[in-house]
């Protein structure tokens, strides 16, 4: 899947995280397993600390099951 800059610059102006930290934690899921639970609660971990939004365990656990049932919308894009 290929984004656009004009994706980017709206993730970046909704959280405060550019281009090139989202491309490094996507290339760090690619590089993993992106249904080991783990790695997911790194990734939530770190996306949590760039944004300074705190992201409970219980929302963890909740974005983790969607991630490893398939559940996740396909278009980002219409997400944001």
């Amino acid at each position: 899947m290929k984004f656009s800059d004009s994706f980017f610059n709206r993730v970046e102006k909704k959280t405060k995280v550019n281009k090139e930290t989202i491309l490094n934690l996507a290339e760090k899921l690619r590089q993993n397993d992106m249904k080991n639970e783990g790695t997911l609660r790194e990734v939530i971990n770190e996306l949590s600390k760039m944004t300074g939004r705190e992201v409970s365990k219980e929302k963890q656990d909740k974005i983790i099951e969607a991630v490893i049932n398939d559940k996740v919308p396909k278009d980002i894009d219409k997400m944001l």
